[in-house]
């Protein structure tokens, strides 16, 4: 029966998209609490960018492999084997001091991430029909919001009084929500044979549809310059501005509450891939603009309306990108379609955190926040003519709605 025909398992969605949310909360949570606790310690820029390579390179050294297992290999027993693994791994974490051993196991959780995130993002679609991709999309983006909302502000006041371990050891627990959502869930793919006298899978690729070919260049350069931010922000709030933990995690927890308001304006209207297209470029120059001016604040109070602004254009961002990828991407390779395109995203955000790490050797914390900013704003224009012009050149194809979103850190979260 068609993915259109069939009843909506709307409490699979929920189920889905809670678990993950729980999860991605632990996530930043942790990732709060180690990058404090590097800066604490008196590790440099490049510790800290090697912490955040090591959580964002195993998705995109790993994306051709794991999207195939999501496409391929029952859902149930991917999450719950890897998340398993992980709560394991966090909780060795836990009671680790060295960084270089923090980083490797940091690393692991990373591979956990490259197999669970496109296995949930291939598994949602089939849960609900078409015609509410955009309900089923803004409510993946605001459950990740909330938990994004919390973790930051939670990390920074849970390692100041506690230290580092408690954070970690709760996030452990919180992978242990993906493996309860495993097994409650009743929606699985990649475990039933194709049926005798089936269409093959078709053979897909993003490169040849002019849309995810784009969106996915501009978002990987844009993503390259402003990641930076998240190495320069922890020295630029703590060190230039003068701001304790909390004010730092506080400031996360302002620009995930503007994703939250980003992810319903965007999904308001019946929008075609054009429209989603200049949706996407329009989010990704407003949140570069608020990062550069964010360069030029005295104060940490100041930046609050900015972060604000960008967490905005960031949900748009988040949105614009997962509806374009679940409508474009055939059903049969749609895990290969979301592992490939945030093991990009991924892949520069790796980039963008080595570079950072070694230009804070040389520039100020100020500087490198405003060159971040502007240098993706200038690649967000540069791409306007040829996004729009793809997006013009084919329709959207009738495929089921997107799953939430791919996370798209453009800044801090």
């Amino acid at each position: 029966m068609p993915a259109t025909e069939r009843p909506d398992r709307w409490a699979d969605v929920y189920l889905a998209t809670i678990a993950r949310a729980v999860s991605t909360c632990g996530d930043y949570l942790a990732a709060t609490a180690l990058v404090i606790a590097l800066q604490t310690r008196g590790s440099g820029g490049f510790a800290v960018a090697a912490l955040l390579i090591a959580a964002a390179a195993p998705p995109t050294l790993l994306a051709p492999l794991t999207g195939r297992l999501a496409d391929r290999v029952d859902s149930r027993r991917l999450l719950l084997v890897v998340s398993l693994a992980q709560a394991v791994i966090c909780a060795i974490l836990a009671y680790v001091r060295p960084a270089a051993v923090m980083i490797a196991l940091v690393a692991l959780l990373g591979c956990g991430l490259a197999v669970v995130n496109p296995t949930i993002n291939a598994l949602i679609p089939e849960m609900v029909g078409r015609e509410r991709l955009p309900k089923a999309t803004a409510v993946g983006q605001t459950a990740n919001s909330v938990a994004l909302l919390i973790a930051p502000a939670l990390g920074g006041l849970l390692v100041g009084r506690f230290g580092l371990r408690t954070p970690l050891l709760i996030d452990a627990a919180t992978y242990l929500a993906i493996v309860v959502a495993a097994l409650a869930i009743h929606t699985r793919r990649g475990r039933v044979p194709a049926p005798v006298g089936a269409a093959p899978t078709p053979d897909w690729s993003m490169r040849r549809d002019p849309v995810l070919r784009s969106i996915t260049i501009v978002v990987a350069a844009v993503v390259t310059a402003v990641s930076a931010v998240n190495v320069a922000d922890v020295f630029f709030v703590r060190g230039v501005l003068h701001g304790s933990p909390t004010a730092y995690g506080l400031l996360g927890a302002v620009w995930t509450g503007g994703m939250m308001l980003g992810a319903w304006v965007v999904v308001r209207g019946r929008l075609g891939d054009g429209a989603f297209a200049v949706a996407l470029l329009v989010s990704l120059a407003g949140a570069c603009g608020a990062v550069a001016l964010a360069a030029t604040v005295s104060t940490v109070a100041w930046m609050v309306p900015l972060w604000a602004v960008g967490g905005v254009f960031n949900g748009s961002v988040n949105v614009s990108s997962g509806v374009l990828v679940a409508r474009r991407a055939p059903a049969e390779a749609r895990g290969r379609a979301f592992a490939l395109f945030g093991g990009v995203a991924n892949g520069a955000n790796a980039t963008g955190y080595l570079l950072a790490g070694l230009a804070l050797a040389v520039v100020s914390p100020r500087a490198l926040i405003a060159l971040a900013g502007a240098v993706g704003l200038a690649v967000s224009l540069a791409f306007a003519v040829p996004l729009v012009r793809a997006g013009r050149d084919r329709p959207a194809s009738p495929p089921p709605p997107s799953p939430p979103p791919p996370q798209v850190a453009l800044a801090h979260e």
